[in-house]
């Protein structure tokens, strides 16, 4: 019976953020009260609210199922990555552009990263800044296997430079949901330049006689 209910309330809960998320993208957070998310997903507002105390629970409850979904989804490139550098880094921040907006809209991703720039010190801004951790430590795991391989520099750390790229990607990807009208292609071409160009100053030297 335990296995059931867990099963059941993991499915209610997936049908609340599925339903949250379309009527976001649909009509603007701020427009949408919880009652209609309840209403959409085909549960009681009084199990809405169980679940998710405020649309800010609910948005960053979104985010987190975001970011495991690609970070799963960057596992196998973590595991077996390209033998090139810049290849390897592009193919992993590619999974990141691509799936950020499956449940986001870009005007969600600004009023998460708004809520947690605002409010530091509660419990959304930890847990957003907890998401942004997990996905540079997994840009830092690539780097580490492409050292075990040979093909970056064996004096940089890769948690630097890992910290470093996640940097840079999160900052392209602020610009991006910044500007409604920037597509998904110009985002891909800013971030490949920066990526090659990272990429370029991390690859192995050749030994040159003195």
């Amino acid at each position: 019976m335990t296995g059931l209910r867990e099963r059941q309330k993991a499915d209610r809960t997936r049908r609340i953020l599925e339903a949250a998320s379309r009527l976001f993208r649909a009509q603007g957070y701020d427009a949408v009260r919880i009652e209609d998310i309840a209403a959409a997903a085909e549960v009681s507002a009084g199990t809405c609210y169980n679940y998710f105390s405020t649309k800010g629970d609910l948005l960053l409850a979104i985010v987190s199922m975001e970011v495991e979904e690609v970070i799963e989804s960057g596992r196998a490139l973590v595991l077996s990555p390209p033998s090139d550098v810049a290849r390897a880094l592009v193919e992993l921040i590619r999974i990141y552009y691509d799936h950020s907006l499956h449940y986001l809209s870009k005007e969600m991703w600004r009023k998460a990263m708004a809520i947690s720039i605002e409010a530091p010190a509660t419990p959304f801004s930890r847990h957003y800044t907890q998401l942004d951790a997990m996905l540079s430590a997994q840009v830092c795991e690539l780097l580490s296997a492409l050292k075990l391989r040979g093909l970056t520099r064996g004096d940089l750390d890769p948690a630097v430079l890992g910290q470093i790229v996640f940097s840079a990607l999160n900052q392209l990807f602020i610009e991006f949901v910044k500007d409604d009208a920037m597509p998904m292609h110009d985002l891909h071409r800013a971030s490949e330049a920066q990526t090659v160009a990272l990429a370029a100053l991390m690859r192995p030297q050749p030994d040159r006689m003195a």
